[in-house]
């Protein structure tokens, strides 16, 4: 667990396991951005992606206002996150194919919590994983996770794919942002007191990753219910 006082560069939680970042970088109080974390699982996690991916493709969602998004949607767990022009909300059957979301496949439990583990908050188990694919072009706009019935568990956040820039932000909208450069592989973690942070992803600049082309892949996991 994570100490009070100590800094990402001395903590001992990395002795177990799982695999060490490459850095450890503090971005809040209880807000870690684990630099490689994901490398070791990458092998098993893109099979694993093109199986969910064949039962629940990507599609374009519409916001409540109307605004299709840039950013195309997938998920696997008990629960998929959707959006409509009746809003935001988790469902266990996702609306464009009828049938209930591809199960987590093992491989990204063990990633989410492994990560969640390394940040300080064990016993994470995600019911849900919102997988989001850029393009260059596409932005998520600063928002908060806040359609999950509590708010004790922590956000695991997974980057692949071309860099992104991570904006992080405080409790309001207006609230001054961190850029936060993310690159293939890198893991965001954020919870406790900064759960309800403000958080958003500039514009993607035009990229080509040498495995997954031009796209950014961004697993989210959450605890929904």
């Amino acid at each position: 667990m994570h100490r009070k006082g100590t800094t990402p560069a001395t903590l001992d939680l990395f002795a177990d396991d799982s695999p060490q970042p490459l850095a450890c970088e503090q971005i809040g109080p209880r807000s870690f951005v684990l630099r490689g974390f994901a490398l070791p699982f990458i092998d098993r996690v893109l099979p694993s992606l093109a199986s969910v991916l064949t039962r629940a493709p990507f599609r374009n969602m519409v916001t409540p206002g109307g605004r299709t998004m840039s950013v195309a949607l997938s998920s696997c767990g008990q629960f998929g996150w959707t959006t409509d022009r009746s809003g935001y909300q988790y469902t266990r059957i996702d609306p464009q194919t009828g049938q209930p979301w591809p199960g987590m496949p093992e491989v990204f439990m063990e990633l989410a919590r492994s990560a969640a583990d390394a940040a300080g908050f064990a016993g994470f188990v995600p019911d849900a994983c919102l997988i989001n694919r850029y393009i260059p072009g596409a932005k998520m706009s600063l928002h908060q996770d806040k359609d999950e019935q509590g708010y004790e568990w922590p956000v695991v956040s997974i980057s692949l794919g071309i860099p992104a820039m991570f904006l992080f932000g405080g409790q309001l909208r207006s609230d001054a942002t961190q850029r936060v450069p993310l690159f293939h592989g890198d893991v965001v973690v954020w919870g406790g007191e900064d759960r309800l942070r403000f958080h958003g992803v500039m514009p993607v600049k035009q990229a080509e990753h040498p495995q997954l082309g031009e796209q950014r892949i961004n697993f989210t996991f959450r605890r929904a219910r």
